[in-house]
């Protein structure tokens, strides 16, 4: 197969954010708004992420719009796992983070020890896919935790918390251009760190107005974000297919 994850470039961390952000507005509309609850919201999201994984997993090809759907379920599926175990089970933000931060590094453990790498360039065989996606899930679960964390117990609030996240991004870019820190740590560092930046971003857009929000519907704000990425999508499909060179014929 040939690898299965997009190019990793300016657009790529751009879809990456909206999709957390989407994915806080998205499972907050369904457990808060239609009030549904952590747990059957959890269940529902958790039942997309695993067909739509699956039909990932099971491509031989990389499929753009099956790919950023997957992400988008890991997100919903992280908002309501997360609000679930620092909620309704009683953990807290400090403890749920630091056992989520523990499955990620377990994962990417046994992901290295199976295969040698956790580069995402070579996502060319399902075993290397399917620890992937377990990667991914743990950590958009790990970011959303992180993100109410400082943005609920700071004292910062949901606009610092963004200003937090996105300097902590914007110092990973600095350690990817400028020395020579391993890229792939670097990269799982962003893809965590993008999450709780999304996350804060969903809270400003529909939290209350006297909770430091917006007060936007959920679901329109689901809606036009979803807008946005699939305009970036179509954009960055069009590019990529521009970009490869046409075959001569023998």
């Amino acid at each position: 197969m040939k690898n299965k994850v997009p190019q990793i470039t300016f657009a790529f961390w751009l879809i990456k954010i909206a999709a957390t952000t989407l994915g806080e507005t998205g499972g907050d509309a369904l457990s808060m708004t239609l009030e549904l609850g952590y747990a059957i919201s959890t269940a529902i999201f958790l039942a997309i992420f695993a067909v739509t994984c699956a039909a990932q997993i099971a491509s031989t090809k990389l499929h753009r719009f099956l790919y950023w759907s997957v992400i988008v379920a890991t997100t919903t599926v992280g908002t309501t796992t997360s609000d679930y175990l620092t909620r309704t089970a009683g953990l807290g933000y400090l403890k749920t983070s630091i056992l989520l931060f523990a499955m990620v590094l377990a994962v990417l453990a046994a992901w290295h020890f199976t295969l040698g790498s956790v580069n995402v360039n070579r996502i060319t065989n399902r075993k290397a896919e399917t620890f992937y996606w377990f990667a991914i899930l743990t950590s958009n679960t790990l970011g959303t935790a992180l993100g109410d964390c400082l943005a609920d117990t700071s004292g910062l609030g949901y606009d610092g918390g963004a200003l937090v996240f996105a300097g902590a991004l914007a110092f990973i870019a600095a350690l990817y251009f400028f020395t020579n820190v391993s890229h792939v740590a670097l990269f799982w560092a962003a893809f965590i760190l993008t999450r709780p930046l999304g996350a804060t971003l969903g809270d400003i857009l529909t939290k209350p107005i006297d909770h430091g929000g917006l007060n936007l519907s959920r679901f329109a704000s689901s809606y036009v974000i979803a807008a946005f990425m699939i305009v970036c999508i179509l954009v960055t499909s069009r590019k990529s297919k521009q970009g490869v060179a046409p075959q001569r014929s023998a």
